[in-house]
């Protein structure tokens, strides 16, 4: 579990193929990687990657075909930025929202307008994510918790402080670039549970905690101060 908050702006130094469709990434990060260990979870773009191995501020994470297909971390290559952010503990502050690193689909920048104190973006929105996405509620955009500023049938615009541009990746992301998206999975979750209502599904907590898991559309691997910034 994540909050968006991306901690630090990293650097991919090497994509390697792997047996079938899989990657092995390699990505620089000194703060992410000051106490990580085999098997701790990294966000990367906002997809959880398990980390392999560490060796000098760089760690390694093996990436399956499915997440590089359902994901635009197909598109990395070295020495592009990704944002970076270490797994959340009980003693986290929640700076942003809850974030699984399970990315639901790719968006992507459909518009860039800049203001004197901010900067505007308005996103692609894959059709069947927009019915969890509402104005002033929560979405991750390649792993930085966003406050939704406005929202249409295929899109929704974010308004950027300059510390959100500065210190993540949404920065330098031009018209057409690809971005991961995870919307707030409290939305799926009221979702199923009314729908099951709706149905006659009978209803209470051992119902809810069985059935009320809805599947990942994307990050199957399972993103800093400036997360909810916006």
């Amino acid at each position: 579990m994540f909050t968006g908050i991306v901690e630090e702006l990293g650097e991919v130094v090497q994509v390697t193929a792997t047996a079938g469709d899989s990657a092995l990434v390699a990505v620089r990060g000194p703060l992410v990687t000051a106490d990580a260990r085999h098997g701790d979870s990294i966000a990367v773009n906002g997809v959880c990657l398990t980390v392999v191995d560490v060796d000098g501020g760089i760690f390694t994470a093996d990436v399956m075909g499915e997440t590089l297909r359902r994901s635009a971390l197909g598109a990395l290559r070295a020495g592009d930025p990704v944002n970076l952010e270490r797994a959340a503990t009980l003693g986290s502050r929640l700076g942003g929202h809850l974030v699984q690193g399970h990315v639901d689909g790719v968006g992507e920048v459909l518009s860039r307008e800049p203001a004197e104190q901010w900067e505007t973006l308005r996103f692609r929105l894959p059709a069947a994510l927009a019915r969890y996405v509402v104005e002033k509620g929560s979405i991750t955009v390649d792993g930085v918790s966003l406050t939704v500023a406005g929202v249409g049938p295929d899109w929704f615009s974010v308004g950027l402080i300059p510390t959100t541009l500065k210190l993540t990746t949404l920065g330098a992301r031009g018209v057409g670039d690809p971005v991961n998206l995870e919307v707030d999975v409290l939305a799926k979750y009221v979702e199923r549970l009314l729908g099951d209502r709706a149905v006659g599904a009978p209803s209470g907590p051992g119902v809810a905690a069985a059935d009320a898991a809805p599947a990942q559309a994307g990050g199957v691997d399972g993103a800093a101060p400036m997360g909810g910034v916006a």
